[in-house]
């Protein structure tokens, strides 16, 4: 009950200030004349699945090829995974854990590594998010011309436009969340119509059949269960023969022409226009899958096709067009295919424009890929072709589930968080069973990457990879900042203090001395994926402490204390921490040489331009730093991060992402640039789409994020920060519906490098402090009511 008022909280609440705020600066919800700046479109069909365009609802999801004579149409269901009953959780014990701790404090990390992934972790494990299967559309058609496809941001709506003999045929394609059904829309003009077939199918397991198809004169109906032929658990085959069981629907209708059933496939003679509607269900979500699906087509089909189609682009409007960024482009380079554009960005051109569809485009995915009563978005969001996927598709959580969620509070995707928060609640409870059998600790403990299940066991072949403890405070973050963000004390108390309390509890058991020095700290210890040498000149990954851990354990629990001092509470923990916080040792220390170490004291790291920064985790996500609070750890940390790169650091497009957001952080607008400028050039594919590579759409979202910092940023104690990474080649623009924290809604315009205006809306009367160039503006906001300053 609680979710369901949150949710209509968010809708009514945030969607009507943003229309009136929009509507009183002249902002329309849908402006035709800035739709060109928020298409992406080609000139030839996809020939790879990396040149398809993506479209979702949340839960289903498509990739379309866009072939005038063989038309595929990927498709996704977010809960199509693998389920091994049988699997149980490593056998470690805490006597186990204390002899991991000997180890370390006898100065013998490498002991430390094994025996952490011996009795701890299952080791590789092969597990994926899989295919739903794919859409075949095959044509007659001769004489192809006049080709284009393109992906509407705004509208949600994928188009393939050609001719055929001269005559026009055009192809939309959507995934309706209102009514949970995938959508394709064909016309042709041709006399002879459209004439071919269409079939449903669904690529094979380790050779083996997956679905069952029953095709009927007014139907295909698709029907399987998710197997992992070629699974593996603790480095070991394992043929996985069950898994989520799942129904997919598809029914039509016509004008003229005829449709039948033959063989396997449905015959197409004659149509001028075909309106196919997709269903599908799995048991994941409900018992009656297969009778969901029939509800599902039955009440949309009877409705008018244009009443489907603006149900659904009224629902993504309500999302989309919160924010709108304007970066003044060149509106001749609107005349040449995304492709072009991005060829001409690689080879050094600078295309503002470009830039901007990107950004939105990270919005778009999100709300594409998360939506109320869905999973959160996975490593590839939604859109999976395979049946093993790289890194299995699964929630990586030591920062790219997280990256995933950065922009969604900033441009005001509020409700896109409720996937993300459903599945770090399985997770807690899940961890808390964890905590006890393997550690004999209270509270709750989360790994570095789990699956649809949410387990918590480890699952890492070696220690630098997946022996991580930190997932469970950097998780709790995005509830802090949810919070932060929309000043919601009943989610606050009802939601994420249970949550972050159970962290803050392991965290709290967790903790011993070091001897070394008398502080508490994280052990064993990593920074996630890196190793460093030891005193034996050995590759090793555990210590007493790393920077990550010791950040995030700080944060973890003075985000518990100011949480218990909203809400009224105080307790035996509350007091035990703010102890414990005495003698933690910071996660933040510089080394000789000026930079963040990384471990616990001044080692040699194996790569020193790792993808990973997670020592400085507390600068950027956290915000634990800032120039005016900590001016001298803020120069460690640009030199910690100009090493990095210097060593060929920012090799991933996430990581790259991740640069662009601490360039943004360390109010450096021209090297913010030149990270967008190389995740260009280096880090997407042709329907933009990250590379990592493969595709992770962490890099996506996290580019939006960090495009958002450099205009916004909220997290300093000193004010709101306005403009305060803007490169030069940003001269002029506008923003507006960018979100600040403590429920601000901002727009700017920009001009010659300097700002012009801000308007400021709330839901309550505050004061507020504004930094602009150093400036400091403090303004008296009125609820509800807009505030503009003029500079």
């Amino acid at each position: 009950m609680y979710k369901t008022i949150l949710i209509l909280k968010y809708y009514l609440s945030y969607f009507f200030n943003v229309i009136i705020f929009f509507l009183l600066f002249g902002c329309k919800l849908n402006d035709s004349n800035d739709l060109t700046y928020q298409t992406i479109w080609y000139d030839k069909p996809a020939e790879k699945w990396d040149e398809a365009l993506p479209l979702g609802n949340g839960r289903l999801g498509a990739m379309v090829f866009g072939n005038p004579n063989n038309e595929r149409i990927q498709l996704n269901d977010d809960s199509l995974w693998p389920y091994h009953d049988n699997w149980n959780k490593p056998e470690g014990t805490k006597k186990d854990l204390l002899d991991i701790r000997k180890h370390l404090l006898n100065k013998d990390p490498k002991s430390a590594d094994s025996l952490i992934v011996e009795k701890f972790s299952n080791k590789s494990i092969t597990l994926s998010h899989q295919t739903l299967g794919d859409l075949f559309l095959n044509w007659n058609h001769q004489k192809i011309s006049d080709y284009r496809r393109s992906l509407n941001l705004n509208t949600a709506i994928s188009t393939t436009k050609y001719k055929t003999d001269g005559y026009p045929v055009k192809q939309k394609v959507f995934v309706s969340y209102p009514h949970q059904i995938i959508v394709i829309e064909i016309e042709s003009e041709h006399p002879e119509g459209l004439n071919g077939k269409i079939q449903l199918n669904r690529p094979k397991d380790e050779g083996v059949e997956t679905v069952s198809l029953k095709y009927e004169d007014d139907k295909i109906i698709m029907r399987g269960e998710v197997t992992q032929r070629g699974g593996k658990f603790r480095e070991l085959p394992v043929v996985i023969e069950s898994g989520v069981k799942f129904e997919t629907l598809l029914t039509y209708k016509n004008e003229f022409g005829s449709i039948s059933k033959n063989d396997q496939s449905l015959k197409v003679s004659g149509v001028k226009k075909l309106n196919l509607f997709i269903a599908s269900n799995s048991n994941f979500y409900t018992k009656d899958y297969s009778d969901k699906n029939k509800r599902e087509i039955a009440k949309t089909i009877e409705l008018n096709i244009k009443k489907i189609e603006e149900d659904h682009i009224i629902d993504h409007q309500s999302f989309f067009n919160r924010v709108k960024l304007n970066l003044n482009s060149d509106k001749k380079l609107q005349l040449l295919t995304t492709f072009e554009r991005l060829e001409k960005v690689r080879k050094g051109s600078i295309d503002n424009g470009l830039t901007k569809i990107l950004y939105d485009y990270g919005r778009y995915l999100l709300i594409s890929s998360s939506r109320v009563g869905t999973l959160p978005a996975n490593l590839q969001g939604l859109w999976n072709n395979h049946i093993a996927a790289p890194w299995n598709a699964d929630y990586h959580l030591n920062i790219n589930l997280q990256m995933n969620y950065w922009l969604a509070n900033p441009t005001g995707l509020h409700e896109l968080n409720l996937p993300l928060f459903d599945y770090i609640d399985r997770l807690v409870e899940n961890g808390k069973k964890t905590a006890k059998k393997n550690f004999g600790l209270r509270g709750s403990v989360i790994p570095h990457a789990s699956d649809l299940w949410a387990k918590t066991w480890l699952r890492a072949r070696t220690a630098y990879w997946g022996s991580s403890f930190g997932a469970g405070g950097w998780l709790m973050q995005h509830y802090w900042y949810h919070y932060e963000f929309t000043n919601d004390i009943d989610f606050l108390k009802n939601r994420a203090f249970p949550a972050i309390e159970e962290i803050a509890q392991f965290y709290s058991d967790w903790l011993i001395e070091d001897p070394r020095d008398k502080t508490l700290v994280s052990a064993p210890s990593t920074s996630p994926e890196n190793q460093y040498f030891d005193l034996y000149g050995e590759k090793v990954a555990t210590c007493l402490g790393s920077a990550k851990d010791q950040q995030i354990i700080y944060e973890t629990f003075t985000n518990y204390l100011k949480a218990s001092e909203i809400i009224g509470v105080e307790n035996f923990l509350t007091r035990k921490i703010k102890e414990q916080l005495k003698r933690l040792r910071p996660g933040f220390v510089i080394g000789e040489d000026g930079r963040i170490l990384e471990w616990d004291r001044e080692y040699k790291e194996v790569e020193p331009g790792h993808r990973h920064m997670s020592h400085l985790y507390g600068f950027h996500p956290g915000n634990q730093i800032t120039i005016d609070q900590n001016p001298e750890l803020f120069k460690a940390v640009k030199k910690t991060v100009d090493y990095r790169l210097n060593n060929g650091g920012g090799r991933t497009g996430w990581s790259r992402a991740w640069l662009i957001n601490i360039s943004a952080r360390l109010l450096d607008g021209e090297m913010a640039f030149e990270n967008i400028q190389m995740l260009f050039k280096n880090s997407l594919y042709t329907n933009l789409f990250d590379a990592h590579p493969p595709f992770q759409i962490d890099g996506n979202f996290g580019y939006t994020a960090g495009v958002t910092e450099m205009l916004l940023q909220s997290h300093e104690k000193k004010g709101i920060r306005l403009l305060p990474a803007l490169p030069d080649s940003w001269s002029s623009g506008s923003v507006k519906g960018l979100i600040a924290r403590n429920n601000i809604i901002i727009n700017m315009k920009w001009d010659n490098n300097e700002i012009k205006q801000v308007s400021l809306k709330t839901n309550s009367d505050k004061s507020v402090a504004v930094i602009y160039k150093n400036k400091i503006f403090n303004f008296n906001l009125k609820k509800n009511e807009v505030f503009v300053h003029k500079f």
